[in-house]
């Protein structure tokens, strides 16, 4: 029998995403506060009372359990995308996810830019965020091909409309970043995504050179 997709969490799934997040946020914190190279496997176990053998079976190294945060929020607009309703257009009601999603916890603290910065761009932690990044994106097209309805042409248009929604959020994230929290990162998703609906009008390059007409 096919499980429903749209079914609730059953409850050892919600346990082991609680278990992860978990994880995740110690990581995150420890991190934070001893720096990336400093941080060993065993140190975010002890903080959330499990064995290295238990963090080793939700994640293959620290630099995946700080960058996990990435793949739950994405979880969490696929959720929010089952939620919206039947009739709205697809790229409204997967912009709507989108934001609705990233908007829960409000702007990003100023304050954090710093602690984001030194661990986004350390080169270890660099790779788990790209690789984090292409798998929420593999997540997002799956729920848009769930509400779009199967099929290849679809297939390859879910892909597509997750690839743009995925780099919209990558593109706020990392102007925000490098703006020292200056430029406002809901916002910045919010007119990317508008952009992206209108065809991206912004990007229509130079006039094109007119070639003198031979005599």
């Amino acid at each position: 029998m096919a499980l429903d997709p749209t079914a609730p969490l059953g409850l050892r799934e919600r346990k082991k995403r609680a278990a992860r997040r978990a994880m995740s946020e110690a990581a995150l914190k420890l991190a934070a506060e001893k720096g990336v190279e400093q941080v060993r496997v065993e140190d975010i176990a002890n903080a959330v009372g499990v064995s290295p053998r238990t963090f080793n079976n939700y994640f293959s190294s620290k630099e995946e359990a700080i960058c996990s945060f990435i793949v739950e929020r994405q979880e969490q607009v696929l959720e929010a995308l089952r939620d919206r309703p039947p009739e709205e257009p697809l790229w409204e009601a997967v912009s709507a996810a989108t934001l609705e999603t990233y908007g829960r916890d409000g702007e990003p603290n100023r304050d954090t830019v710093k602690i984001a910065r030194s661990m986004i761009l350390h080169p270890s932690v660099h790779g788990e965020f790209l690789k984090a990044h292409a798998t929420v994106e593999r997540v997002l097209a799956e729920g848009i091909l769930e509400r779009a309805g199967a099929g290849p042409e679809n297939a390859l248009n879910a892909r597509l409309m997750a690839a743009i929604v995925e780099s919209a959020v990558k593109t706020a994230f990392f102007n925000w970043l490098m703006n020292e929290g200056t430029e406002p990162f809901l916002e910045t998703v919010s007119v990317l995504l508008r952009e992206a609906a209108a065809g991206i009008p912004s990007l229509t390059g130079p006039e094109p050179v007119k070639k003198p007409k031979k005599q």
